[in-house]
């Protein structure tokens, strides 16, 4: 039978789920489908920068020089400490970036350290507030929200987080009574199943952090497996780094040892029949918020106002899929 979504308006009693176990995971045999290299990962905030910047030409070299030359020699060397200190830039997957935020992705993103879900209770990352800007001349405010990963003592910004999920990339009903439904689907836009336990989390952390509670509007809710469904968007345009599939080389692997290697974006898997299943791991976002507020005052959280979260997969970190999840195959809500 098939489970039934409804569009989630209140907290429910929560039932804490154990992990399901291994047996539920299906391995599939994945197949490579990418023309870049195999290990690196494109990042919308992280292009791959040139490692040799372009020269100027030679008589702007000589000015510089000039210039340089005319410093006074007890102030230059602080100057320089602390320029390098800021400019010392590290490669991550084709990435060159601050060194700090290289140290961030490789927690995060390789190491798949301190995201929501099994693996921690309290993952070591704190919430900053954000900055809220009018879209267009409407009353909506939006801002992107970042995150601080404390690393062993060493704080160390980024944009993005990681949550134990369930991707679905199953067949969706595009059309019903001549009506369009989920238009997109697996191009611009997926479902994303995660415990409400992980989301509620999640919510907290936004709380403690920037102040804002967080609205269950357009979150699906299945109270017979305790999951919630969210709508996580993709890039998917020419020149837009489109989300990443990362498969496990070795499921017997202990965590410690666990590795991936890309095979593809995720338009790519969704469009192989084979591919068309429900895949569990971590998925790794960028996350913003929206508020509703009026043209001319800017929303606060002392306002009672409650802010939507939005989350855009960047990529996506599995070891197989599984059977244990019922896909939403039509739209459950009614604005579709």
């Amino acid at each position: 039978q098939r489970t039934r979504y409804r569009t989630q308006h209140k907290k429910r009693p929560l039932s804490i789920d154990p992990p399901p176990p291994i047996n539920n995971i299906i391995m599939m045999h994945y197949t490579t489908n990418n023309t870049t290299d195999g290990s690196s990962e494109r990042l919308s905030l992280y292009p791959a920068y040139s490692k040799t910047a372009p020269q100027p030409p030679a008589h702007v070299i000589r000015n510089i020089a000039d210039h340089n030359n005319q410093m006074a020699a007890a102030s230059r060397d602080d100057e320089e400490t602390v320029a390098d200190a800021a400019n010392t830039l590290a490669e991550w997957r084709g990435n060159t970036v601050p060194e700090k935020e290289a140290k961030a992705l490789r927690h995060v993103f390789d190491d798949l350290q301190d995201h929501f879900g099994y693996q921690r209770v309290d993952p070591r990352v704190r919430f900053n507030n954000t900055n809220l800007a009018r879209l267009g001349n409407g009353g909506t405010w939006f801002g992107d929200l970042d995150f601080t990963y404390d690393i062993k003592g060493d704080h160390c910004n980024l944009a993005y987080i990681g949550m134990d999920v369930c991707v679905d990339l199953t067949p969706k009903l595009v059309h019903k009574h001549g009506q369009p439904m989920l238009r997109d689907y697996g191009k611009s836009w997926v479902y994303v199943y995660l415990r409400q336990l992980t989301l509620d989390k999640v919510k907290s952390y936004v709380k403690t952090g920037t102040g804002w509670d967080v609205s269950d509007d357009g979150t699906v809710f299945d109270p017979n497996r305790n999951l919630v469904a969210i709508e996580a968007k993709m890039h998917h345009q020419t020149g837009q780094p489109k989300p990443s599939v990362w498969v496990a080389k070795d499921k017997n692997a202990s965590e410690q040892d666990m590795s991936f290697s890309r095979i593809g974006t995720v338009q790519d898997v969704s469009s192989h029949s084979s591919q068309q299943r429900i895949h569990r791991g971590v998925g790794i976002f960028s996350v913003s918020m929206e508020i509703e507020g009026t043209a001319n005052f800017k929303p606060s959280p002392r306002m009672g106002d409650e802010a939507n979260l939005c989350f855009n997969l960047v990529s996506f970190r599995t070891w197989g899929t599984t059977d244990g999840v019922a896909p939403i195959v039509h739209a459950p809500r009614k604005w579709y």
